[in-house]
């Protein structure tokens, strides 16, 4: 299916949200009582209705995708849980303006885990643009990518030979594959190399990197997870993971472990770094958070994803996509240009970051009372409000996408293309560019890459697929229960 941007029962959300004849409303919702009122909606959202739920459940009752609420997690973590919530499309641009918002310490929202995971050191992400550090860290990470950038599709591709070889052997001898696995050993190993010029094996780290990694990571974010686990009772849950965070002197070897591999394996890049007048362990502080949290994180959550959607959408989709891949590589082979061509394959690589962003959460503390606006009405933003966006629900906005919650793989193709700027998972519209003066992901056109490389990876190497998927803490498992290989 097509998706037709002419749609005269959709507004035009460029419009609706410069529109000063919207009408002025209050911001609907409250915080409840001081202590009981965060207490309540953390059980509602983690133990009842559920995450999704949680939300729709309120615009419903308050016939509004701006309200108030508390988010997770609450007491005695958070010192406030009180948010205002914006889930459409309009309204959620507002946490990309650093005019209107500060960034600072709001990575995960209404707490911040201690440096100690870190170094001493408050790492970019937890930094504000308008803070001098952020310029200098956030331009070093792009500058590296940058000179990186031609080591993306060699490297890459040697991964995913890899994992192939793996999910093959596995296929054959055990009749599935557990694909989350191999992609977290091949995402890290990628990362190293691209950044230290060595694979992860030859370091003090071994073979162990993801699961140090995703140790370190969930210490982090625990607060704002559910295991999901039936033999754990709910309230036991909620006293471990969302009342006092956990000690970070738990994960402390692993991390010195973590960095220490990096140190080592990344001079000249941290040689770069203290050019630019960092220091040296800041800088790798800063890498390590880079590399584990932001990419070796990210990967581990988004490509199960793209390999899920894709799979359900069937065989047609596989063969429309071997066909217009191996096509396009027939002559040259696996090249920039080619992935480019691919507008099929592209379409499907955003329309898996629309409809399953791999970061959910956006916040943004207002620096000064202003007015934002949904699609149909205005309201007042007073100095000092956490905004918070829910990017599922705001990158489904039925007022910008027909049909928002099915999986349409040509949704961005032709004049669908103009529906890119809608894509928002990179903490920014995709249409925008990071730079050092703003908190779009610094890794935005790799990530895209990357995702379109995977797909043109598979369809080479098979016609078609079926999995088995389920529902973890953070994204989704995929098992593969069988692979047809390429016949042509």
């Amino acid at each position: 299916m097509h998706i037709n941007i002419t749609n005269p029962n959709r507004s035009s959300p460029t419009m609706s949200a410069t529109n000063s004849e919207l009408p002025t409303k209050q911001i609907p919702g409250d915080y409840g009582r001081r202590f009981f009122g965060p207490m309540k909606d953390r059980m509602e959202y983690f133990y009842g209705s559920g995450e999704l739920e949680f939300f729709k459940t309120r615009m419903q009752k308050y016939q509004s995708t701006v309200f108030r609420c508390n988010m997770p997690p609450g007491p005695f973590i958070s010192r406030s849980s009180a948010v205002v919530c914006l889930l459409d499309a309009v309204s959620f641009r507002t946490l990309f303006d650093n005019s209107k918002v500060e960034k600072r310490n709001l990575l995960d929202g209404t707490y911040m885990p201690t440096t100690a995971y870190t170094g001493g050191y408050r790492t970019c992400a937890f930094l504000d643009p308008s803070e001098p550090s952020h310029g200098v860290l956030k331009s070093f990470f792009l500058s590296l990518l940058s000179k990186k950038k031609d080591k993306f599709i060699p490297i890459f591709r040697q991964a995913m030979a890899d994992l192939f070889s793996s999910l093959d052997e596995e296929i054959a001898s055990k009749g599935s594959s557990y694909f989350n696995d191999l992609n977290d050993t091949m995402s890290f190993q990628f990362v190293f190399r691209l950044l230290c010029d060595k694979n992860p094996s030859e370091t003090g780290i071994g073979p162990n990197g993801p699961k140090i990694v995703d140790l370190w990571i969930f210490f982090q974010l625990a607060p704002l997870l559910s295991l999901g686990l039936k033999f754990l009772p709910n309230f036991l849950e909620d006293l471990l993971l969302h009342t006092v965070p956990l000690p970070s002197f738990l994960v402390k070897s692993k991390y010195k472990k973590l960095y220490d591999a990096v140190y080592e394996s990344a001079a000249p890049i941290l040689d770069e770094a203290e050019k630019l007048g960092l220091q040296r362990d800041e800088a790798c502080h800063n890498l390590v958070f880079f590399a584990g949290f932001n990419a070796y994180g990210g990967m581990k959550a988004l490509f199960p994803s793209l390999i899920k959607w894709i799979a359900a959408a069937g065989g047609d989709l596989h063969r429309r996509l071997a066909g217009e891949i191996r096509s396009a590589v027939k002559e040259n082979g696996v090249t920039l240009a080619a992935v480019n061509a691919m507008a099929l394959t592209k379409s499907v690589v955003y329309e898996a970051l629309r409809i399953e962003p791999p970061v959910s959460y956006q916040y943004g503390k207002a620096k000064h009372d202003f007015e934002i606006h949904n699609h149909d009405s205005t309201f007042s933003i007073k100095r000092g409000e956490m905004l918070f966006g829910f990017q599922p629900i705001a990158t489904k906005d039925p007022k910008v996408f027909e049909n928002p919650d099915e999986f349409v793989p040509e949704r961005f193709v032709g004049e669908g293309e103009k529906l890119i700027e809608y894509v928002y998972w990179s903490n920014g519209r995709e249409t925008d560019e990071p730079t050092a003066a703003n908190k779009q992901c610094a890794g935005k056109d790799m990530v895209v890459l990357l995702c379109r490389l995977m797909v043109v990876e598979f369809f080479l190497r098979y016609d078609t697929f079926k999995v088995e998927t389920g529902k973890l803490p953070v994204g989704s498992s995929v098992t593969f229960k069988s692979l047809t290989k390429a016949t042509s």
